[in-house]
């Protein structure tokens, strides 16, 4: 039993001698995309006409509002009653499609999004076999230090074709 913990456990060495770990910045390619700005488009064409819908939607809630403000008097039980229904489900209706604005803008964005990030995994993939790495992870706030020789970062973004843009510092 004892030599079959030290031969998993020198397995479980030699294995990890042989990975190769590297680290990527996904989201500092997805910026260098030039699609992205077509996505950004895009998405801000969704977000207004979303923004329309929901202002036909107001309008017509101002009308019936207007209708039962200015027509009560004279409406009988039942058109009272058709009116008030008709105001409570159009007010519901506002306020579900408020709610569901933002899930349908991070819908949406996924959408535009994932071939932007299929090109990146592929190029990824590329990249990492290519260079022996094993296990590749993605660099994140909890990242304290990444030694530039795993970053695979800016080789992805050569596999890709894309120029960096020089960035501009202001003193």
């Amino acid at each position: 039993m004892r030599f079959l913990k030290i031969a998993i456990f020198f397995i479980g060495i030699s294995t990890f001698a042989q990975s190769k770990v590297g680290a990527v910045d996904v989201e500092y390619i997805l910026s260098q995309m030039p699609e992205l700005e077509n996505v950004q488009t895009q998405l801000e064409t969704y977000g207004k006409q979303l923004d329309v819908d929901l202002n036909k939607k107001l309008d017509e809630y101002k009308k019936l509002a207007d209708e039962w403000k200015n027509g009560e008097a004279t409406f009988t039980a039942e058109q009272k009653k058709e009116k008030q229904t008709a105001l409570i489900n159009l007010e519901a209706d506002i306020q579900k499609f408020q709610q569901n604005g933002a899930k349908l803008m991070d819908l949406k964005r996924n959408e535009f999004l994932s071939p932007l990030y299929k090109k990146i995994g592929d190029a990824l993939e590329k990249v990492a076999s290519t260079q022996g790495y094993t296990q590749v992870l993605q660099t994140n706030q909890d990242m304290v230090y990444l030694d530039p020789n795993y970053d695979l970062t800016l080789p992805i973004i050569k596999e890709m074709g894309i120029v960096i843009k020089e960035q501009t510092t202001q003193d």
